[in-house]
């Protein structure tokens, strides 16, 4: 009887085993998956953030320069919170511009259409863009219908920066004249963060570094160099701390003299003080054909007293294209085109 009874309970249990295994035939060892409760985008959205592609917002923007000196007080310029990426853009700087078409930024429906606008950028004034007016004069009621997301102006739209702002976030963009290449650099850095074109600015600033590296060695066969303004038929000198004073500092040229005023239009120079200075490269930037004027740029320069100097001698005097320097700086391509130019020029 104990022998019957041991032999039911061995058989009860190996049944109850068998069921148990088929039960978990099939069922896997990883922890169970939580059912997603995010839309697809923010999941999207996740996944960037995570792998470190793509812009995160809401995203606080500072300005380039916090303040310029307007006609009648010092203008500051706000941080601009942005709670998400913006998708319509309109951009009043020829350089900032260079610099977003060149990273590929999509967005950009608002242009200011200038006389002025730099060739490599001619694009730009097709009717496919609005034209939000000129350099100095913003149309600010066609702006106003366009409703951009985002305004990036600099120094020449400065004194409509409160109007601008009632239409939408304006971000200043412009550069220093007293630190341009970090101020460029800056807004370089802006513009990949802003639009996730982290990758791209650091492949064409990698371009730029190479052609530095090239013209400074360059410039170290040179012992003195001036840069200069020509303005129909006067002239202006730089110094190393002006606008063009990266040419200096940045592309290694040595400065003929440290006496010039630093003035964001240079100092009067007159033709005298250039064959007194007497450089051995002279830069001459074309302003009057920046502007549109009929320029006589080589003939006015090329007079008897300049044909003394050692400039004119060695055939050394670099006439600079005008819209390039004067109006398209501040930009990847046009930053770029610069150095090349140079490069052409003296080698």
């Amino acid at each position: 009887m104990k022998k019957t009874n041991l032999f039911i309970a061995l058989l009860a249990a190996m049944v109850l085993l068998l069921a148990a295994c088929g039960s978990n035939e099939g069922a896997s060892t990883e922890p169970a998956k939580k059912e997603s409760t995010e839309t697809p985008a923010a999941e999207d959205q996740a996944e960037e953030t995570a792998s470190g592609e793509g812009p995160t917002y809401p995203m606080t923007v500072a300005p380039t320069v916090a303040s310029v000196e307007g006609e009648e007080a010092l203008i500051n310029f706000d941080d601009v919170e942005f709670e998400k990426m913006p998708e319509k853009i309109a951009v009043f700087d020829y350089g900032f511009l260079d610099t977003l078409d060149a990273l590929g930024v999509e967005g950009i429906e608002g242009v200011a259409q200038d006389s002025s606008l730099p060739a490599h950028l001619e694009k730009y004034a097709s009717d496919e863009y609005t034209n939000v007016g000129g350099l100095k004069e913003p149309l600010l009621e066609d702006l106003a219908e366009m409703a951009p997301d985002v305004i990036f102006i600099s120094g020449r739209q400065s004194a409509f920066y409160e109007e601008l702002k009632e239409i939408a976030p304006v971000v200043f963009i412009g550069t220093s004249d007293n630190d341009y290449w970090n101020t460029f650099l800056s807004s370089v850095d802006l513009a990949a963060k802003m639009f996730g074109k982290e990758e791209e600015a650091e492949e064409y600033v990698g371009k730029i570094d190479s052609a530095l590296e090239e013209i400074k060695a360059l410039a170290g066969n040179y012992e003195t160099s001036l840069v200069t303004m020509y303005n129909e038929g006067k002239l202006s000198g730089f110094a190393k701390e002006s606008r063009y004073g990266y040419i200096y500092d940045v592309y290694g040229f040595n400065p003929a003299t440290d006496d010039i005023e630093s003035t964001s239009h240079g100092s009067n120079f007159g033709f005298e003080a250039i064959l007194e200075i007497n450089p051995q490269v002279l830069f001459v930037i074309d302003r009057t054909a920046a502007v549109g004027g009929d320029s006589k740029i080589e003939t006015d320069m090329e007079n008897d007293i300049i044909k003394k100097t050692d400039a004119y001698t060695n055939e050394k005097i670099v006439y600079l294209d005008g819209p390039l320097w004067y109006l398209g700086g501040g930009g990847l391509q046009a930053e770029l085109a610069k150095i090349e130019e140079v490069l052409a020029e003296l080698k």
